[in-house]
């Protein structure tokens, strides 16, 4: 076995370990759900059992996760920086776990339009929150007043749209596959002046 190996046996034994706590549960009931005997499990976390491939997919599924991510390795790019889009107040991130979500956040000076033909409607979720400031989300026909650190999620099916109130707010979105292509399609490839309605 590598060093590498054996660094890798052991985060996968303290996952194992942290996972079956976190649940808030005891040796027991996880080999129980496992269909392991204790004293297995307890060899397994304990680093004194050889890991099997098949015992690893049994205990993924106990404990609620899959075997990638029971074995997933830090990766060394763990701090990454933003896409800056300085002419529209942008920053936006991507999730590297699932690339189909965007992190986005924008400073807004401009109150939403009030008329729902300036509204956009697309497939999708998004979630916002409002870091600074006070937004105003218009959702079809309704006004929603959103203050610091208050949170909207909304179908964007339904028309909408969002700007500031009573000067500039920050906010952070995050905006699902089929929202961030809605956006996208709506103000060209790329463009993410609309990105917030």
């Amino acid at each position: 076995m590598t060093q590498e190996d054996g660094e890798l046996d052991g985060l996968v034994r303290k996952r194992i370990r942290a996972l079956r706590l976190a649940q808030g549960w005891s040796l027991d009931e996880l080999a129980t759900r496992a269909n392991l005997s204790q004293s297995s499990l307890s060899r397994i976390e304990n680093g004194r059992r050889r890991l099997a491939l098949d015992q690893l997919v049994i205990l993924a599924r106990a404990l609620g996760t899959t075997l990638d991510q029971l074995v997933e390795t830090a990766a060394d790019d763990v701090v990454t920086g933003p896409t800056i889009d300085a002419a529209h107040g942008l920053m936006r991130w991507a999730l590297k776990s699932d690339p189909g979500v965007s992190v986005m956040r924008r400073r807004m000076t401009e109150p939403p339009p009030e008329n729902p033909a300036h509204m956009r409607a697309h497939p999708g979720r998004e979630w916002l929150v409002v870091l600074s400031g006070t937004a105003v989300l218009m959702l079809g026909h309704r006004r929603f007043r959103i203050e610091t650190n208050q949170a909207a999620e909304f179908p964007t099916m339904m028309p909408h749209a969002i700007g500031a109130e009573g000067g500039p707010c920050d906010i952070l979105g995050i905006f699902d596959r089929d929202a961030r292509r809605g956006h996208q399609r709506e103000t060209g490839e790329g463009d993410t002046q609309g990105a917030y309605g």
